[in-house]
């Protein structure tokens, strides 16, 4: 199952081999006790939740010092693959729903991450800039960019300059609107050649 990351992502490093490695044991073991990955999914973690999730790391590679916001993070999509993959990165994963950040934080320690914290909240409540947001489809994008437009570090240390990167699929025009056009979208596609993977998109939207 880790095969599908190695072939993609083949420059890890003995650490991130054996943290990418422990999400499947970690994941059953938590998904029995609080469903937040549907039954039919888990045997296909590796494809549907943590590939998907490093999408966004063949889009930008985020450097040293970079602060990031996952949104309705779930049971911890997209930030804890990005946080293995980035460990000089900090990550902060906000979801509604207390239990599932209880996953967050459990499947953190388990892999002894030290970047990730999993905070209980809505969007609207965090306090604080950040150099990225991220998050995975929870919402249509206008009300998505509503929660967290005034959560932005001005000053970019990064390739891509400060903004939001969205994890969608399906045909965007419509629900986009007038934010259509400021946006960029990649095609995970182009990057992966798993069938999953044909309508699935990264968007980015400079902030």
């Amino acid at each position: 199952m880790l095969s599908i990351i190695t072939k993609y992502f083949p420059d890890l490093t003995s650490t991130q081999l054996a943290q990418f490695e422990q999400l499947f044991d970690l994941y059953t073991l938590w998904n029995n006790q609080i469903n937040v990955i549907s039954r039919k999914d888990i045997d296909l973690l590796y494809e549907r939740h943590v590939l998907h999730s490093l999408g966004i790391a063949k889009v930008i590679s985020f450097k040293p010092g970079t602060k990031i916001l996952d949104v309705g993070t779930g049971g911890g999509f997209p930030g804890i693959p990005l946080a293995i993959l980035f460990p000089d990165s900090d990550f902060l994963l906000v979801d509604s729903i207390g239990k599932k950040i209880k996953v967050v934080n459990e499947v953190a320690a388990g892999l002894k991450l030290t970047n990730v914290i999993g905070k209980h909240s809505r969007a609207e409540e965090i306090i604080g800039k950040f150099d990225f947001v991220v998050s995975r489809a929870v919402t249509e994008f206008p009300v998505f960019y509503s929660w967290v437009k005034g959560k932005i570090l001005r000053d970019n240390i990064n390739d891509l300059p400060n903004g939001i990167l969205y994890l969608k699929g399906g045909d965007l025009e419509a629900e986009f609107g007038k934010f259509y056009a400021h946006s960029k979208f990649y095609n995970l596609k182009d990057y992966f050649d798993e069938e999953f993977f044909e309508t699935k998109k990264v968007v980015y939207y400079k902030m």
